[in-house]
């Protein structure tokens, strides 16, 4: 409870509830969407805001609104399978390396450092290549890409904790490498690594809408909010609402998961901080976003 309080006070409330609105919308989206996402009414393209279409219609007659709401949880979904991919191996390589050190430190964290040399939607972009554009071949790419990323932080965690006295403590008493490293070393990489992915899925939010925008992700007629941008590009001054409803969500969820991932570092390592430098750091961060 503390934490969530601690949480509470670090974001405030609209934060709090932008991030649940999405949670929300990636869990029961498909019950509250108004319409099919998928489904086309060529009679009724390309209309505008009405009581019927909130947000119009797109050029083939689709729900504008209800492909947005699709897009939020195919994006949520892609996010929460990145992590979940590339956080896991990660922290399997970097807790391997950081407790056993040695030669086999050496070379896991060489190929590691080459990973990291290389710009992770480069390391994308190659992988879908080879594989072809597709969802599937989209997440597994961005997957591969980040892994050094959670290598190297569980590594750095792992490898200070090692020669903690309490881990030495355990030695003694007989305790296995598994459950050393299971019970003791993995909690302690964990925080981090959540830390960092909770700020981290709002870059991989960008690259997911990135990889579809160049037509290497979400191919149509899914919906997904960087495919519904370029799908909606020869429309641009007829209908501009097509190109500003998905980028400002898609800038919504980027900032709120931002502001997320700040959050939880403050909840995790509580510091004085007066709410004046806590706005001004929200206020650089937003020119960062708009420059």
């Amino acid at each position: 409870m503390k934490a969530i309080k601690d949480l509470y006070k670090a974001v405030g409330l609209p934060i709090c509830l932008l991030i649940g609105f999405f949670i929300f919308i990636a869990v029961f989206g498909r019950y509250v969407s108004p319409y099919d996402p998928n489904a086309q009414n060529l009679l009724k393209a390309s209309q505008t805001f009405s009581a019927e279409h909130w947000f119009g219609t797109d050029n083939l007659g689709r729900d504008t609104l209800s492909r947005l709401v699709a897009g939020a949880r195919t994006t949520l979904f892609g996010v929460t399978l990145v992590l979940l991919m590339a956080g896991s191996v990660g922290m399997v390589i970097g807790t391997i390396s950081g407790y056993f050190g040695g030669w086999l430190d050496e070379i896991l964290m060489r190929i590691i450092d080459f990973g990291l040399s290389v710009p992770s939607l480069v390391v994308a972009l190659a992988i879908v290549g080879v594989f072809g554009p597709d969802f599937w071949n989209m997440i597994l790419a961005l997957a591969i890409a980040w892994v050094p990323i959670y290598a190297r932080l569980t590594r750095g965690v792992v490898a200070a904790a090692v020669n903690q006295p309490y881990i030495e403590s355990l030695r003694v008493l007989g305790a296995s490498r598994t459950r050393i490293i299971v019970k003791h070393l993995t909690p302690a990489a964990l925080g981090s690594v959540l830390i960092y992915a909770s700020a981290d899925a709002g870059v991989l939010a960008l690259n997911i809408a990135n990889l579809s925008f160049l037509g290497l992700g979400v191919q149509p007629p899914q919906a997904e909010w960087g495919q519904m941008l370029v799908a909606a590009l020869p429309y641009l001054e007829e209908a501009p609402r097509l190109v500003i409803l998905p980028g400002l969500s898609l800038t919504i969820m980027v900032i709120g998961f931002n502001l997320l991932g700040e959050a939880i570092a403050l909840a995790k390592n509580p510091r004085p901080m007066s709410k004046r430098r806590l706005f001004q750091r929200r206020r650089e961060f937003l020119k960062e976003i708009a420059a």
